[in-house]
């Protein structure tokens, strides 16, 4: 059996993909714990629904984020990888270097296109045919790590940007979990 930490810091849809698809230890994979940077985060709910421990970290509560990152060290339970999943923060050089080529981050466009915060927004903005998916390592750069799998997804003409959202969102909910699945039970995680 292989086992994940799950990152996240809002609703949760991702998280709960993961969850319903690991589910009961399925694929060979447990999620151990949630850690969430967020008290009022739904995705907090989705945990408790699932049986899955959480963690709430507030960051401001430590002098720097490295303070931050032990704490959080300190608190894993024994884990394969580590799955960013809508985590809205960078990860910084402590959890980096006890963990190399063992995080993971989903982002919402064809990375190199479109990294950061607004990826969803900024390739419907900019006015491309195409946009889609990206499951990268994580580096110490903001969305710079080596690509592992993405999925494309086609901005029909007239798509609204929520349209574009659900059709992002169906994508990261089908190939997040089959990564994870495929990086660990291949055991190829470097």
């Amino acid at each position: 059996m292989k086992h994940i930490v799950v990152f996240a810091s809002g609703d949760g849809s991702n998280f709960a993909a993961l969850a319903r698809y690991f589910e009961s230890g399925r694929h060979g994979v447990t999620i151990d714990l949630l850690i969430c940077d967020h008290q009022d985060a739904y995705v907090l709910t989705r945990a408790a629904d699932f049986g899955i421990p959480s963690l709430t970290i507030d960051y401001h509560e430590f002098a720097t984020k490295a303070a931050a990152e032990a704490y959080v060290l300190a608190q894993l339970p024994p884990c394969d990888l580590l799955v960013l999943a809508g985590f809205m923060r960078i990860v910084g050089p402590t959890l980096l270097a006890a963990f190399p080529d063992q995080i993971v981050n989903l982002h919402p466009a064809l990375l190199p296109s479109f990294p950061g915060r607004n990826g969803i927004q900024d390739a419907y903005a900019y006015g491309v045919k195409v946009t889609g998916v990206t499951v990268h390592y994580v580096d110490a750069g903001i969305d710079s790590g080596r690509i592992i799998a993405q999925e494309p997804v086609r901005i029909q003409p007239e798509m609204s940007l929520a349209e574009l959202v659900t059709a992002i969102h169906a994508v990261e909910h089908d190939l997040l979990p089959k990564t994870v699945a495929d990086l660990l039970t291949k055991e190829r995680i470097a």
